[in-house]
């Protein structure tokens, strides 16, 4: 055998030194991409159930104000004179294009915020849902139609005015629009990013980006497919525009409508190229000085680059993420649960969601009790302001304490509702509250006060508001509640150490 010169004996060692060394780096590079899909697939699906979350808070804000209204007496009276001025209240909330109509189960109208002449008004012309209200004489949502008076698409929602336990009219809401669209533009990420909105029938009412090209469109077909077959799920689609997307959706159980989101598969594919090049490049030029050492920081660098984004942005998302969560879990939790129960625990899950809303307001850093109250009791203040009465100082509370009473404040209100001074129409209650300084930390204690409900008789029984009112109390406020069944009203007491 011929004996092998220098240049080529120096031409194999490099071959035979860099290719496995190259065939490492980009398995290494492969493995790291398929990595990256993975969180980011979670991540996608995360991110959905956690819009359908807030979607859902938002909603069911919007028909506890709708179901205050339906309970006045001007609207069960039909003195739309004054319930005009209670609509207007309930309108200042969500900017100029929201309508509030009453009609009858024939679809007449009886009451619109936009004029006081309902006689040339036109009958509504989704009859569907307005006869589903009358059917199951609960809040119902609509898919996207075109309103009759204003020839524009909206969806609405849909709550029964109930006299004597039976339905005698609709009150409805149409909101604006652009409250869906700046949900889920708040929610958005990065660029990369298309989230929509889509009702019942896979019509899109909210999207970024592109909302005016796709509203009124139905869901591309690989998605409005798969939207058929479940309720979640995690698919590759491809949008509109013929973009491919990795996408997760979620249908909220509250209004039958969907929430999709995708992140582009050309942010995920686009780094493994660079990653791939920078690779191959560093491997030719450094093999002498070390070549896996180069390969291997350089994809530790750009790996480190990739998850501190990501996880930059799953801090902005944490609670909202956690919040997702939870609900998944309910969902299976309470899959053959009645709908009362359920009613209770969505209704806790949004109390959560306000208390975090405010806290993200503020940077989570801390907030005020005052703001606390006036979320938790915005669907009461609405109409009857003067039914509640609050006073007390300025309490800064640190973001825990503010959940937590959070928690506390609308167990408290929802008995009320149901049982107590909030359930007629001339009840009253009063919240006190104040700062005890006496002990090495000062104290806050609040007192809310009933008068004027139903006659008070003591529970032969516990229920579960009542335990989680005074275990949250004790076990991560580090204080007490008690409750007095006087006979004249409830007295809760409430006490806790400011942090």
């Amino acid at each position: 055998m011929p004996k092998l010169s220098l240049p080529v004996r120096l031409a194999l060692l490099v071959a035979g030194t860099t290719l496995p060394l190259i065939v490492f780096a980009v398995g290494l590079v492969i493995y790291n991409y398929e990595q990256d899909r993975r969180a980011a697939t979670q991540r996608v699906l995360e991110t959905v159930r956690s819009i359908r979350l807030v979607l859902d808070a938002e909603m069911q804000r919007m028909a506890g104000g709708l179901q205050v209204m339906a309970r006045t007496n001007a609207l069960r009276d039909r003195d739309f004179d004054s319930f005009r001025r209670i609509a207007t209240g309930f309108l200042e909330q969500y900017g100029k294009d929201g309508v509030v109509l009453v009609a009858d189960r024939d679809g007449r109208q009886l009451f619109s915020s936009v004029t006081a002449d309902t006689a040339s008004l036109q009958p509504r012309n989704n009859r569907d849902i307005v006869e589903k209200v009358f059917a199951t004489k609960s809040p119902q949502y609509s898919n996207l139609f075109i309103d009759a008076a204003k020839k524009q698409l909206i969806v609405t929602a849909e709550v029964p005015v109930l006299r004597d336990g039976q339905v005698v009219s609709v009150v409805s809401f149409s909101p604006p629009i652009e409250i869906f669209q700046a949900i889920i533009e708040k929610q958005r990420p990065s660029r990369d990013w298309t989230i929509s909105i889509f009702d019942r029938e896979g019509v899109n009412f909210a999207r970024v980006p592109n909302p005016q090209d796709t509203l009124g469109k139905r869901a591309s077909p690989s998605l409005y497919a798969a939207m058929l077959r479940a309720p979640e799920a995690t698919l590759s689609t491809v949008t509109l525009e013929g973009v491919p997307l990795i996408t997760s959706f979620a249908r909220s159980s509250l209004t039958g409508w969907t929430v999709a989101a995708g992140i582009a598969e050309s942010s995920l594919v686009g780094p493994l190229w660079r990653n791939l090049a920078i690779t191959s490049v560093i491997g030719g030029l450094l093999l002498l000085v070390g070549l896996a050492f180069a390969v291997r920081m350089a994809t530790a660098i750009a790996r480190g680059e990739m998850l501190h984004d990501l996880l930059i942005e799953e801090l902005n998302h944490r609670v909202k993420n956690t919040l997702a969560i939870l609900q998944a879990i309910a969902t299976q939790t309470f899959r053959s649960a009645n709908r009362i129960e359920r009613e209770k625990f969505e209704g806790r899950l949004g109390a959560l969601a306000e208390a975090h809303n405010l806290l993200s307001k503020e940077k989570w850093e801390r907030s005020e009790l005052r703001d606390v109250i006036d979320r938790v009791l915005q669907p009461y203040l609405l109409n009857a302001p003067e039914r509640l009465r609050m006073s007390g100082p300025d309490v800064p509370l640190s973001p825990r304490l503010a959940v937590v009473l959070s928690m506390i404040l609308h167990e408290i209100a929802t008995n009320a509702a149901k049982y107590g001074a909030l359930s007629n129409d001339s009840g009253k209650v009063a919240l006190d509250w104040e700062v005890i300084t006496e002990d090495v930390k000062p104290q806050l204690r609040l007192i809310w006060t009933e008068s004027g409900g139903p006659h008070v008789t003591a529970p032969v029984q516990r229920g579960f508001g009542s335990r989680l009112i005074e275990r949250s109390a004790r076990d991560q406020l580090g204080g007490e509640a008690t409750v007095d069944f006087l006979p004249h009203g409830v007295v809760y007491t409430v006490t806790c150490t400011l942090e």
